[in-house]
């Protein structure tokens, strides 16, 4: 498996898939063909359906048209076989002859792929022996150590000071989100709801005070990504609300200290590396189990850990958090990361919560492994048809129309 790094991406939204990986591509392809005097860019599939609803033709124009013209070709209707997230890169002359061109993959999380055995200039190397659940645990269990002491062991020392980064930014971002206000931008003219959800939960008692936190913090990292701020892939841009929501109202309303957070994101990364590597994060190839239910599971695992959980109870919350969104579909109402999505952040915030408790409550002994829910999880997604896999065809986007009000309404 990758560093974490590779996992942990800063970076603007509003999606990691159609924006920072296209973006990405953009660069690298750029740096292939400098004397260029045109581009033209083709966007298949699902990178071509709800592209222009998560800015990907900005993302690429913005790199490549300072260069030379750049024209971009939807393909929506074109789905390639290896991912649906699809993009082809060709480079012309200034007699308009083809210099090159070059199909690439946005698999998620801002990642890149050339297909199978892909050999990208700027792959890193594998930097984790092992790559599930079960042979990680088992070895924890051997040496006597936590999931975050194995990341240490992969990782060396360098990756505290980049965790350290990532959560200052992911701290940024909650606290931007509550105070910005107003409409998001595209179509659906959808109001910030983060500043008044924290205005509200702070009058409340206590009880119902911690839930109405942890909704504003993930709707507020949630609504930055849709706005275009700077947050961080966890695993996604679509689903980077849920693992600040909780560590953020951990940190503030249990005085946990930066140094067992980060430690927390440690073991976070380390349940969502086993994701990418075994399935998928790609709401494109799987749906949103593989954005909002990783997260989850995620933020299951790092919340199980700070309040004490032992090895098993920690993979048991983590199944937990994927287990229950299985099957959930990537469905996004004008190609926005804006409804469902936004909300999803939030409620699998405080699920996470719910899969801790319930998993701190338990022995740690249950009968489906975090391992096999990923490979169910995968094969739920090759199942689902591709109208609800990030092509804003079925489900909730399906026959969406904005209802404007007209001047007779107010009358």
């Amino acid at each position: 498996m990758k560093s974490l790094r590779e996992l942990y991406r800063i970076g603007k939204g509003p999606s990691s898939s159609h924006t920072m990986g296209p973006r990405k591509a953009a660069i690298i392809f750029s740096e292939r063909y400098k004397g260029a005097r045109s581009y033209i860019v083709t966007l298949y599939g699902s990178l071509a359906a709800t592209g222009k609803g998560h800015l990907t033709d900005v993302a690429i124009k913005e790199v490549l048209s300072p260069i030379a013209p750049t024209k971009i070709v939807w393909e929506a209707a074109t789905f390639l076989d290896f991912h649906p997230n699809a993009m082809k890169y060709q480079a012309y002359d200034e007699n308009n002859n083809l210099m090159g061109e070059w199909t690439v993959y946005s698999v998620g999380g801002g990642a890149l792929s050339e297909g199978e055995n892909s050999k990208l200039s700027n792959s890193s190397p594998d930097v984790y022996t092992m790559s599930t659940m079960s042979d990680i645990m088992e070895w924890c269990d051997h040496y006597g150590k936590d999931y975050w002491e194995y990341v240490d062991e992969c990782e060396g020392p360098e990756i505290w000071d980049y965790l350290q980064v990532v959560w200052e930014t992911m701290q940024r971002a909650v606290e931007r989100g509550l105070e910005n206000e107003g409409v998001l931008p595209g179509p659906i003219h959808l109001h910030r709801k983060a500043p008044n959800y924290y205005v509200k939960a702070s009058g409340f008692k206590a009880s119902l005070q911690s839930r109405g936190l942890v909704y504003a913090y993930a709707l507020a990292v949630s609504e930055e990504n849709a706005s275009g701020g700077e947050i961080v892939t966890a695993p996604t841009c679509g689903s980077s609300g849920v693992i600040p929501g909780v560590l953020y109202h951990l940190a503030k309303n249990h005085n946990i200290s930066d140094k067992r957070i980060v430690r927390a994101l440690a073991t976070a990364g380390l349940i969502g590396n086993i994701v990418k590597e075994n399935a998928s994060i790609s709401g494109a190839e799987v749906g949103c189990q593989g954005e909002v239910g990783v997260a989850c599971a995620m933020a299951s695992g790092a919340s199980c850990q700070l309040f004490g959980g032992s090895l098993s109870q920690i993979e048991y919350a983590a199944e937990m958090g994927l287990e229950h969104h299985l099957g959930m579909t990537c469905d996004p109402i004008c190609g926005l990361v804006q409804i469902p999505c936004i909300e999803r952040n939030a409620f699998a915030a405080t699920r996470a919560l719910d899969s801790n408790i319930y998993a701190t409550f338990s022995d740690g002994k249950h009968r489906v492994s975090f391992d096999h829910v990923v490979e169910v999880m995968k094969e739920t997604g090759k199942d689902l048809p591709s109208l609800y896999k990030e092509t804003s065809t079925g489900g909730l986007a399906k026959d969406f129309k904005r209802k404007k009000k007209t001047e007779s309404n107010w009358e």
